[in-house]
C-alpha cells in the first residue's frame, strides 16, 4: 500500500479546516497509509524584515527537509510549480506505487512560503494555482485532491 506524508508548517486551529481535513483523512484510510506531520512555525514581528523572514523560512526548511523520508518522492507546493490536472495527478500516484519505492510526500509551507532548499529537495514542484491560498485552505483542497486522485485510479463516480 502506497505511503503518504503531508508535512507542513504551522497548526490547523480553524474548525472548519480541521473539519473538512479529518473526513478526507478518514477516507483516504482505504487507500494509502497516510500521516500528517506539522512543522511549528516560526515566530516573526508583525513587520519582519527580508533577512527575518529568510531566516525562518531556513529554520522551518531544516525541520521539514528532517521529516521527509530519504527514499520518498518529494513533491513541493509552490506557486512557481507546475500545474497538473486531476487525472495526471492521480497517474502521479499510479507511478509512485509501481515503481518499487512506494512513497510520497508531499510539502506545504507557512504563510511565507518555503525556503528555497527545500524547493530544491523537490523531485517535483506543484502549483495548485497562480491565485494564493491560505497554506491551511490548501492543505484541505491537496488532501481533497489526493483522495480524487485515487478514486479517479479505481474508475469510480467521485471523478465527473
Amino acid at each position: 500500500m502506497l505511503g503518504v506524508r503531508l508535512i507542513c508548517v504551522g497548526k490547523m486551529r480553524e474548525r472548519f479546516f480541521v473539519d473538512a481535513f479529518e473526513e478526507y483523512r478518514k477516507r483516504l484510510g482505504a487507500y494509502c497509509r497516510f500521516e500528517c506531520v506539522e512543522i511549528a512555525e516560526q515566530r516573526l514581528p508583525d513587520r519582519p524584515s527580508a533577512a527575518e523572514i529568510a531566516s525562518a523560512l531556513e529554520k522551518e526548511g531544516a525541520e521539514i527537509l528532517g521529516a521527509v523520508p530519504g527514499d520518498a518522492f518529494v513533491t513541493a507546493l509552490c506557486v512557481e510549480g507546475r500545474a497538473m490536472n486531476s487525472e495526471a495527478f492521480s497517474a502521479l500516484f499510479t507511478e509512485r506505487e509501481n515503481s518499487g519505492k512506494p512513497k510520497i510526500c508531499f510539502l506545504i509551507g507557512g504563510s511565507y512560503g518555503m525556503s528555497e532548499s527545500v524547493k530544491a529537495r523537490a523531485d517535483l514542484k506543484l502549483s495548485m494555482s497562480s491565485m494564493t491560498f491560505p497554506h491551511h485552505l490548501a492543505r484541505v483542497m491537496l488532501i481533497e485532491q489526493i483522495y480524487r486522485a485515487f478514486k479517479i485510479a479505481e474508475g469510480s463516480q467521485y471523478h465527473k
